[in-house]
């Protein structure tokens, strides 16, 4: 078979995740499967009952219960095994000197699919990604990021290194087995950098994410006098990176698909007046004692009204959350917060 890049970065090698037994996979993602279809089904029943009546749902308790049942249902999760963090890797403990070192962890693995034929996501797909970033570069795969991290001016992002003395590094935390706050267990990320491997903060997350937003709208904008610099990644780059992938999915947002490293929302509206997508890009991140999210929503630009008034890129919405706490489930807080300032900006 053939593994590219682009299959890589779009969790569609067929490189297995933590999980070795391709048969709880394959249960797992059945399971989510049926409980998808149901929601789905229910929400079609809902639909046709309306459109039959000819009426909407205007009483506050029924809207609740929408809200209540919307919520619910992008808390759940579809895909994701609720008992993931008890996967032995993620407790992995051995320090691994190069990227190139940690592919013996899964080399030898059989694939669980043919390259391109279906989506998993597989963080060892991101170490096999970070060993030719390394070979192509010619420089170490820490190296390489610490660089690009300066040049973004994410001063505080730096490895996960256990040894190393790393200023304002927060405790970690998880809940044991009878629902005690405890501390988090010694791991070593060595075996993984590139799929969850840095430690950073919500001011340097903001500052990566408002680089992706600039480089996504720099060719938008009129560059009057040469004042509007490049972005650090070319316009087309970046619209292919937040383009949905086929035969992709996403575990944390059901409005999403994969794209390249991260999930998008693609913009929407089926009816007059009622349920409007935004276009956003995401990803959360899970690690032993963390969770994370950083969401980007767009401002959807009028090419009439960029030529009559003085606007720069970045113009949208960053919400970015870091948790010292395993599994707490953020995507959805992000938006709520990323649509609550973009309806502010609106009414201005």
């Amino acid at each position: 078979v053939t593994i590219t890049t682009r299959l890589l970065v779009s969790h569609l090698s067929g490189i297995r995740h933590y999980e070795k037994d391709i048969t709880k996979v394959k249960e797992e993602k059945e399971k989510a499967n049926r409980a998808l279809k149901l929601t789905k089904s229910h929400q079609d029943k809902e639909q046709k009952e309306k459109e039959s009546k000819g009426i909407e749902k205007t009483d506050c308790v029924k809207q609740k219960k929408e809200h209540d049942s919307e919520t619910k249902s992008r808390n759940s999760k579809p895909g994701r095994n609720d008992k993931e963090f008890e996967q032995e890797e993620y407790y992995l403990k051995e320090k691994f000197e190069s990227v190139i070192e940690s592919l013996k962890i899964f080399k030898n693995d059989p694939l669980f699919f043919k390259p391109g034929s279906q989506f998993l996501y597989s963080t060892y797909g991101f170490t096999l990604l970070s060993a030719v970033v390394e070979r192509a570069s010619g420089q170490k795969f820490t190296d390489y990021m610490l660089k690009m991290f300066r040049d973004l001016d994410m001063l505080s992002t730096v490895l996960d290194d256990n040894e190393a003395m790393i200023y304002n590094r927060a405790r970690c935390y998880i809940y044991n087995k009878k629902g005690r706050l405890v501390n988090a267990p010694y791991v070593d990320n060595s075996y993984k950098w590139a799929g969850g491997g840095f430690l950073s903060s919500v001011g340097d997350l903001l500052k990566f994410g408002n680089a992706l937003l600039y480089s996504y709208q720099a060719g938008q904008f009129k560059n009057s006098n040469g004042k509007l610099l490049p972005g650090y990644l070319k316009p087309g780059t970046v619209a292919m990176m937040w383009t949905p992938v086929p035969k992709t999915e996403v575990s944390w947002d059901r409005d999403g698909k994969y794209a390249m490293a991260w999930a998008v929302v693609e913009k929407n509206q089926q009816y007059g007046c009622c349920r409007q997508q935004r276009h956003y890009a995401s990803h959360t991140g899970g690690a032993v004692g963390a969770s994370s999210v950083l969401l980007i929503l767009p401002e959807e630009l009028d090419p009439e009204t960029l030529g009559t008034r003085p606007v720069a890129p970045p113009r949208g919405v960053i919400v970015t959350i870091i948790c010292n706490m395993q599994s707490v489930s953020l995507n959805s807080t992000a938006l709520k917060i990323a649509r609550e300032f973009d309806k502010e900006k609106r009414a201005q």
